[in-house]
């Protein structure tokens, strides 16, 4: 088969890929879900017209040297009863009421106490520090739209505009397992040949970050019954991950496990470096991505192809997750015929374009030098040489 193109192979990949369901999902589980519709305020915010300092509540045109009789106190969520006339004032907290005759605050600062009367010790126009009913948003307006990554600030308005659950996408569900006599769980001591069973791990904390649910199968043994026993265990997850075993040697039985178990692969070489042994086929409705065993193979293949998939299953905008421009900050060579993406170090520069430098090994086992990595820099196939001071083209990794 001959090498896939890296932007064929992520279109078979995203290709009908989209949210899964919907969900109405409560308030302290919203955080970094996706508003699956419009979310209009169920209520009017403020309810009433309050004041916006600590101060005296009086009827506006007030002159500078006036004497106001004090008649009573409003407090949050305390009113004043009666109403406010001319010649008057009524102590007032921040957030409580304007009691009915007023409509501007005398700022605490500005005023002097005597027993119960107040002296203005600067005038006041109507509406001074009065935030009117309404001000931030009314009932019916609308205040979130559906695609946005939920946070504190919009999970923040949600509840001040009354609502306590709200309408998102569903989390679609990573099935992540790993192949390989030679790979032993953490915490285990490594016999003859073995190695740590770590990729299994940055996938799913790289899932739960993209937005998904990551279910961990174990490892399978390089037996055709051990793998297809770990492999039915993935049922009902949208995405399943295999690692390692994708390639074409004696022991890779992935690919043929997965025709017994009622997968169709689609491809299985890709035109890229690090990565090139990924696999992608379908399950039933389940997509499946065999993701090199080599570390650093792995999580990048993962951050191309299984980021961007999770993002559509999730319902989510892409553009955060695509490539961004950079500017090179030592000359690159040429590049070979596969699309390379190369560990690099990102340096931010406030409003310029951040500098990449690319890290001196580019090895695809050094897990070392990847957790050093602020990005990718993306060389397309037999790119030229690059100059200092040029803009190429990068991938973010992590947040």
């Amino acid at each position: 088969m001959a090498l896939l193109p890296v932007e064929d192979a992520l279109a078979k990949v995203l290709e009908g890929a989209g949210p899964t369901g919907t969900e109405q999902t409560g308030l302290l589980q919203l955080n970094r879900r996706v508003l699956a519709e419009d979310v209009a305020a169920l209520l009017t915010q403020p309810p009433f017209d309050c004041s916006a300092m600590d101060g005296y509540a009086v009827a506006g045109g007030v002159r500078q040297d006036s004497r106001l009789e004090l008649i009573g106190e409003a407090a949050a969520g305390h009113a004043f009863a009666g109403t406010v006339g001319p010649g008057q004032c009524v102590r007032i907290s921040t957030g409580a009421p304007v009691p009915d005759g007023a409509d501007a605050i005398l700022i605490q600062e500005n005023a002097t106490r005597d027993g119960g009367v107040i002296t203005v010790g600067e005038a006041v126009p109507a509406g001074q520090h009065v935030r009117k009913r309404g001000f931030d948003f009314a009932q019916g307006n609308p205040i979130l739209k559906a695609g946005r990554v939920l946070d504190d600030r919009a999970i923040a308005l949600a509840a001040a505009s009354g609502h306590a659950t709200l309408p998102v996408c569903k989390k679609p569900t990573v099935a992540i397992l790993a192949t390989g006599d030679e790979l032993v769980e953490p915490g285990n001591a490594l016999g003859a040949g073995q190695i740590i069973s770590s990729n299994t791990y940055g996938l799913a904390a790289m899932c739960e970050t993209a937005g998904a649910d990551a279910r961990i199968l174990g490892i399978a043994k390089d037996t055709e019954q051990d793998l297809g026993d770990k492999i039915s265990q993935s049922d009902g997850a949208d995405i399943l991950v295999t690692i390692g075993g994708a390639s074409v040697g004696d022991h890779d039985l992935v690919g043929p496990v997965l025709k017994t178990k009622g997968g169709q692969l689609d491809f299985w070489k890709i035109a890229m470096r690090p990565g090139k042994p990924m696999m992608f086929g379908r399950r039933g409705s389940q997509r499946v991505l065999g993701l090199p065993g080599n570390p650093v193979s792995c999580l990048v293949t993962a951050r191309i192809f299984l980021v961007p998939l999770i993002c559509r299953l999730a319902g989510a905008a892409e553009a955060n997750n695509g490539p961004m421009q950079a500017v090179a900050a030592t000359e690159l060579a040429s590049n070979g015929p596969r699309q390379h993406y190369m560990r690099a170090r990102l340096q931010k520069r406030g409003a310029e374009l951040p500098l990449v430098t690319p890290l001196a090994s580019q090895d695809s086992a050094a897990l070392s030098l990847l957790s050093q990595a602020g990005c990718l820099i993306i060389r397309p196939p037999s790119d030229g040489p690059v100059a200092a001071g040029q803009t190429v083209p990068i991938l973010l990794l992590g947040e």
